[in-house]
């Protein structure tokens, strides 16, 4: 590992570090310096089973190649257990500056068909786990006035996509849960961001393309887009450098890096003598033009990835 880096000396704790982006993550954040926190339970996509093996392999190649590595199997839907992952860090490590909040499972149905486990587990993983890592974490941010978080949200949320009622939830609060923190936290220099990745996972790979257009979209993904194409601006956003970028929300598709818009006002009508449910009917023509549609990412998108 290089012992020079733009979080050389940072402690970096990354969920869902076993695999795919989270695995691409760790590795790089050790090359570039940090000592790194593996956070993974080893389960199956749905959430079943678990290993230590997946976390203990990262580590593994974090410490073959000359850097420093804990591996932790606790599960972050659980508060104790964010608490205890963030208590060993600082047990070891003796700081924590930087969280990277990747963790996720599909379970993915027709909002009609969708169970309340479907919908539960989903939140407990993505949205409930992340805010627990991230309380865990803002304390000792706070009083060594530095920290990052990085949330990975997702298009899905963003955009949208059919069959993911609870995911798109999910992925759309950690957009919310980040700007919250960045909020709470500016006076004490630490600072939230998301990332809506796009690559070739072990997730990407578990959802199957229902459209000639998703083949395609998933065929380029499989080719061009692997999970190591995201971890630079993950590792990125912990550096110093970064430390006047907060409260926004990145796309990173390959060599593409988008930022998103925010939820702003885009049209306004005004009636002096107030509404009622008969004249706003005038909405759906007044606003028509900026109504947003149904869309998919690759519809928003359609170019494929460099």
């Amino acid at each position: 590992m290089a012992s020079e880096g733009v979080v050389k000396g940072k402690v970096a704790i990354v969920t869902g570090g076993g695999g795919g982006i989270g695995r691409a993550t760790a590795l790089q954040m050790a090359k570039e310096g940090a000592k790194v926190v593996v956070v993974d339970i080893g389960a199956a996509m749905d959430g079943s089973g678990g290993s230590a093996g997946p976390a203990d392999k990262v580590v593994a190649e974090i410490k073959a190649a000359g850097g420093e590595a804990i591996a932790s199997t606790l599960s972050i839907t659980k508060p104790e257990n964010a608490q205890a992952i963030i208590d060993t860090t600082i047990a070891t490590f003796g700081r924590v500056d930087i969280l990277v909040n990747n963790a996720g499972i599909l379970r993915d149905r027709m909002v009609f068909k969708m169970s309340i486990s479907d919908w539960d587990d989903v939140i407990d993983v993505h949205l409930n786990g992340s805010f627990y890592m991230a309380r865990a974490c803002v304390p000792h941010f706070k009083e060594q006035m530095t920290g990052s978080v990085i949330n990975l949200t997702s298009t899905s949320g963003l955009i949208g996509n059919i069959g993911q009622v609870n995911y798109m939830a999910a992925k759309m609060g950690l957009v919310g849960m980040a700007r919250g923190i960045a909020m709470d936290m500016e006076k004490y220099n630490v600072r939230a961001n998301c990332i809506a990745p796009v690559a070739w996972t072990r997730m990407t790979g578990s959802v199957k393309p229902d459209t000639p257009e998703r083949v395609r979209a998933y065929e380029v993904m499989e080719k061009k887009l692997g999970p190591e194409t995201i971890a630079p601006l993950i590792v990125w956003l912990g550096s110093e450098d970064a430390k006047t970028v907060s409260s926004q929300i990145f796309f990173v598709r390959g060599n593409e890096i988008f930022l998103m818009s925010q939820p702003r006002p885009v049209q306004m009508i005004h009636r002096d003598t107030g509404w009622n449910p008969s004249n706003l009917t005038i909405l759906k023509d007044a606003f028509k033009k900026n109504f947003t549609p149904l869309e998919r990412t690759t519809q928003v998108i359609p170019w494929d990835a460099p």
